[in-house]
Formats: C-alpha cells, sequence, structure tokens
C-alpha cells in the first residue's frame, strides 16, 4: 500500500444514513486504471469495478482482493437456497448501519429495498436505528446481524433460535452470518481507507 495522503478536493460529506447514491473518496492513492495489468483485472474479478478507486486500492494486493471479490458473489449472489438476495443485503445493511458506515448503508439498503419491494421498512432501519421495528422475520435478522458485529461471542444460540422461529432454515441462517460477517469487516476496511461524498448535493 502507498503511503501518502491524498489532498482531497473539497466535498460535502455525508452525516446521515440515507439510500442515495454516494460517491466514496479515498485518502490513500489508488492505482490508475491504465496501470492495471492482467493480474490486477483477476483480482478485480469484474472488469467494471477498474472504474471503482476503492477497487483499484484494493488491487494494490490483487490476490487478497481476488479472494475478496469471490467470497463476496458467492454470499450475496449465490442463488442456490439459502435466504433470499432482500434479506442477505438486509444483514449487510444492518451491519453497516450499526458500524456507522454510511457508504455501505447506503449501497445495501438501497439494494434491499429494491429487492424485498419494502422500502419505508428499510429507511426505518436507517432513520431509526437497529433497535428499529421491522416485523419479526426482519427483526431476528438484524438482531443476529448486530451480535456478530457488537462482538462475535455475543451471537449464540439464542439468535439462532429466534431466527429458526421466524421461519429460517440452515442455510439461510449461514447467510445471515455470512453477509453480517462479511460487512463487519468490509465496513472496518472502508472506513480506515476513505469517506463518503455526497454526489449534486445530495444526501450532505
Amino acid at each position: 500500500m502507498p503511503d501518502t495522503i491524498l489532498d482531497l478536493p473539497p466535498h460535502d460529506v455525508p452525516v446521515v444514513f440515507t439510500r442515495d447514491q454516494l460517491d466514496w473518496l479515498p485518502w490513500l492513492e489508488p492505482m490508475a486504471e491504465q496501470d492495471l495489468t492482467d493480474r490486477h483485472m483477476a483480482g478485480l474479478v469484474d472488469a467494471a469495478r477498474a472504474k471503482s478507486a476503492y477497487f483499484r486500492l484494493l488491487a494494490r494486493d490483487p490476490d487478497a482482493l481476488q479472494a475478496r471479490t469471490r467470497a463476496d458473489k458467492d454470499i450475496f449472489y449465490n442463488p442456490d437456497a439459502g435466504l433470499p438476495r432482500a434479506e442477505r443485503e438486509l444483514a449487510a445493511a444492518a451491519t453497516s448501519r450499526f458500524n456507522g458506515c454510511i457508504y455501505c448503508a447506503s449501497v445495501h439498503a438501497r439494494l434491499a429495498a429494491t429487492y424485498s419491494g419494502q422500502a419505508d421498512a428499510v429507511q426505518r432501519l436507517l432513520d431509526e436505528g437497529v433497535g428499529a421495528d421491522l416485523g419479526e422475520r426482519w427483526n431476528a435478522i438484524v438482531a443476529a446481524s448486530v451480535a456478530l458485529t457488537q462482538t462475535p461471542p455475543a451471537f449464540g444460540a439464542a439468535h439462532v433460535d429466534r431466527l429458526r422461529r421466524a421461519g429460517l432454515d440452515d442455510l439461510a441462517i449461514a447467510d445471515v452470518i455470512q453477509a453480517a460477517a462479511f460487512f463487519n469487516w468490509a465496513n472496518r476496511l472502508m472506513l480506515s481507507l476513505g469517506e463518503p461524498a455526497a454526489i449534486d448535493g445530495k444526501a450532505a
């Protein structure tokens, strides 16, 4: 990783949780798009991610980035059984809301709202926090995600039992755990490498 801190241009840093699309500005120099080699592109997995400053920053360690991206895609995009996509995104949004990652919360709350059709409930999570009443099934998913995020030993049999009572089978419960665990790590990485920025004055 480079050790040069970037001098960012003036910008509005969002201070409230939102489903608006946000930008993200790195504090360290990402790779230039034209400098990405075949190895870096393999690490990105999706060529379109070369447009993202975040992924070009992580591409400085392409092997770690490739492992990270393949895990991400399997947790969130694999349709073989388990939790519906909307609720995987809900777990990521709840984790990000609890961790204070405004950028990640915006992305995954937007996806949770899109896939579930329950934009009002997702917005309550953003506005009121992880204690918002979203209905028992979603409350159970949020509670399990928050326990894992706060400290993994806080998650236990009671959370699993509650998820089962809410209708989740073992594969769906595994998806809650994986989505929350992944974003518990991803939030901390993103929060330590840069900051969100409003686009066109929105969400400032």
